[in-house]
């Protein structure tokens, strides 16, 4: 009972998280069912079941809060359902032994591109127009196959992809990414249902991570317009590097004298993210203030009108006295 509730208190944040930030949700919750010892497809299966139930919410929520730009869900929903559907196929085929490294490897390199994304202000390329079909089909491909073999990695490849672009204000790319989720976790979770069939799902832990994940799913689509991404996304991607880790160091040989070592250098680059993405922060928001008040004082002020030739209210005197 009480692994079940932490594993609850689990869903719960990684949904926040993945409000928040458009990605995470996966990772968070993979990465502690693999440090917990789970199997990786069932690891990934169970992941993508739960995320079935809070994805729909989240995509609800996020379209009640006007955060969902429909075409774009369309583009990128279909090819992010066909890579998933391969990924989970792939997963199922491969021993645990075999998908041990190889997910925890993806996990590692997702969890790091967080800490180097979210260490630096984001920058996007000034752009016009919509986003293209021939730019979100191979993403959402991409972005399904990472994500069901991996665990996780939809949001973390897709979401930076479309921020990037330019074309779509951060709350719609955040909005539109985990409403399309709702489609990739259903071909996931069918792809490992052939490859693994029902016993492949671990029912009581899809329980857990889906109650927590409802009750944060509308909170996350409110608090995606407050949280500074830019901490949160440094904080969880220190904790999946640092999870993670553990698997790789046992895969690649590393001696026990080593790793302590190993660990420390990790927990250092994380601390550096963290001090980079708290001085970003500081200066996107310097520079916010400086544009606001910018434009504050360029504000023309109201032209007062010509005593000879117009009225109080604007009206020319010809059109008054005539």
């Amino acid at each position: 009972m009480r692994k079940l509730l932490v594993l609850a208190l689990v869903g719960l944040a990684a949904q926040l998280v993945d409000g928040a930030l458009g990605m995470a949700y996966g990772l968070t919750s993979s990465t502690l069912l693999l440090f917990a010892g789970v199997a990786p497809a069932a690891a990934s299966a169970s992941v993508h079941l739960a995320e079935i139930g809070t994805t729909l919410a989240a995509g609800v929520a996020h379209w009640r809060f006007g955060n969902v730009d429909w075409r774009v869900v369309a583009r990128i929903a279909v090819p992010g359902a066909l890579g998933a559907f391969a990924g989970a196929t792939f997963l199922s085929s491969i021993s645990t032994e075999s998908a041990a490294p190889w997910m925890a490897g993806i996990l590692f390199a997702l969890g790091a591109y967080l800490l180097v994304r979210f260490s630096r202000p984001l920058r996007p390329r000034p752009g016009a127009g919509r986003l293209r079909g021939r730019f979100l089909g191979p993403l959402g491909l991409v972005a399904g196959f990472v994500d069901a073999t991996g665990g996780g990695g939809w949001g973390p490849v897709a979401t930076p992809a479309l921020l990037v672009s330019g074309r779509l204000e951060p709350r719609k790319v955040i909005g539109s990414v985990d409403t399309a989720e709702f489609v990739v976790a259903g071909a996931a979770s069918l792809g490992f249902l052939i490859g693994l069939g029902s016993q492949g799902f671990l029912l009581p832990t899809v329980a857990a991570l889906l109650i927590g994940g409802l009750v944060a799913a509308p909170i996350a689509a409110w608090l995606v317009r407050i949280v500074p991404a830019q901490l949160l996304g440094a904080t969880i991607g220190g904790v999946i590097v640092l999870t993670n880790a553990r698997t790789l160091l046992t895969a690649g040989g590393v001696g026990t004298t080593a790793r302590p070592l190993v660990y420390a250098l990790l927990a250092a680059g994380w601390l550096a993210a963290l001090a980079l993405a708290v001085r970003a922060l500081r200066r996107t928001r310097r520079a916010r203030a400086t544009a606001d008040a910018a434009l504050t004082h360029a504000e023309p002020a109201p032209v007062a009108p010509s005593a000879a030739g117009a009225t109080p209210e604007g009206r020319p005197l010809a059109s008054v006295e005539g």
